[in-house]
């Protein structure tokens, strides 16, 4: 278990972060560019103690997290690697970019580096709007590769699991391109269409008094914290515009059938639109009975990022995990817990990838 760690940025996440750890029974010591929210972090719980650098924080630590926004994510992974930080992980919504830079600059300490991203967030701005149950039930995407370190790995990974969340994990490439389709260019069109209504001239007042609920909806994340956009889009911006685009496209086809006058082809893009939305997945939790899966693996890099995000790609909730060596140090046992739901298929994968599992019951 993770007891010692090391919070960079004492914001909404930092802040969730640490209020959970604290809870949980670790030892958090932040450091904050502001040291006064630093302060508060503690008066409020989300820390024990207050840094005065990323060095002071990481040291002695099992684990530091980089809270901030994206723009200063990479810098300050570097900052607490090279302070010898075990394992660093942090929150950042982009994934690609700030790992090439990490490890362009420190090739030889970048396998120590996990990338991590929660979904989850608020519509209160800041420290303000910290909450300890954030993370609960949500989604958790992290994107180790075939260099990333198994200890580092397991660490985040464990990390992760106790603040409650559903660990998924993807290629940092892979997790950039559905981010933009399900959270950067939903921002952008819901900014753009606040603007629209709010700079539509003497009637605007008028206009905004008439927002219905379904405007109040669409808009909700206008509301968030525009100083953490800019960075995002630049880091995220060949994945955002492709996202743009094919919104655009498909925006133009909605256009075309109301120009015309099709209401049954508006029809079956409404129809379908509803039964998607409806078929989104709630949180999510382990339900039913559980399994516990034993996988022979070589001692090679690489190993355990394959099939974790192998469970990934299959909808396959890693309840627990853990690693045992072999004696000689060239192979080991990879041990999963998961739902007995859909554990045959998650088989079927690892055969075909060239493992072999054992399935046992749990009581």
């Amino acid at each position: 278990m993770v007891r010692r760690v090391a919070l960079v940025g004492t914001g909404l996440i930092g802040g969730s972060i640490g209020l959970a750890l604290t809870r949980a029974g670790a030892e958090v010591r932040a450091f904050d560019a502001d040291p006064d929210q630093a302060a508060q972090a503690v008066a409020m719980g989300a820390a024990a103690d207050v840094a005065g650098s990323v060095a002071e924080a990481v040291r002695g630590t099992d684990i530091a997290i980089i809270a901030t926004p994206v723009g200063r994510v990479a810098e300050l992974v570097i900052e607490a690697l090279d302070a010898g930080a075990a394992v660093v992980t942090d929150v950042g919504s982009v994934k690609a970019p700030i790992l090439r830079e990490v490890e362009d600059a420190r090739p030889d300490l970048a396998p120590r580096f996990v990338g991590g991203h929660p979904m989850a967030g608020s519509e209160q701005d800041g420290l303000a709007g910290a909450d300890p149950e954030l993370f609960a039930g949500a989604t958790w995407v992290l994107t180790p590769t075939d260099r990333t370190d198994p200890r580092a790995h397991t660490a985040v990974r464990s990390l992760v699991a106790e603040l409650g969340a559903e660990i998924i994990e993807v290629t940092p490439e892979h997790h950039d391109a559905m981010v933009a389709v399900v959270s950067h260019v939903p921002q952008l069109a819901a900014t753009t269409l606040m603007d629209v209504a709010a700079t539509t001239g003497e009637e605007q007042s008028i206009l905004l008094r008439l927002a219905a609920g379904g405007f109040r909806d669409m808009t909700r994340i206008a509301a968030g914290h525009p100083g953490i956009w800019p960075d995002i889009c630049i880091a995220n911006r060949d994945a955002i515009v492709a996202g743009l685009d094919d919104y655009l496209r498909a925006l133009a086809v909605v256009r075309g059938f109301v120009a015309a006058g099709d209401g049954d082809a508006l029809l079956q893009v409404l129809e379908r639109a509803r039964s998607a939305r409806r078929n989104l997945p709630r949180r999510a939790a382990v339900e039913g009975p559980l399994v516990e899966l034993r996988v022979p693996v070589p001692d090679r890099p690489g190993v355990l990022a394959e099939i974790t995000m192998l469970a990934g790609r299959l909808g396959v909730n890693i309840a627990d995990l853990e690693i045992a060596h072999s004696m000689e140090g060239e192979a080991g046992v990879i041990m999963m817990v998961v739902p007995e739901a859909g554990v045959e298929s998650f088989e079927a994968a690892l055969v075909e990838a060239g493992y072999h599992a054992a399935r046992s019951a749990l009581p």
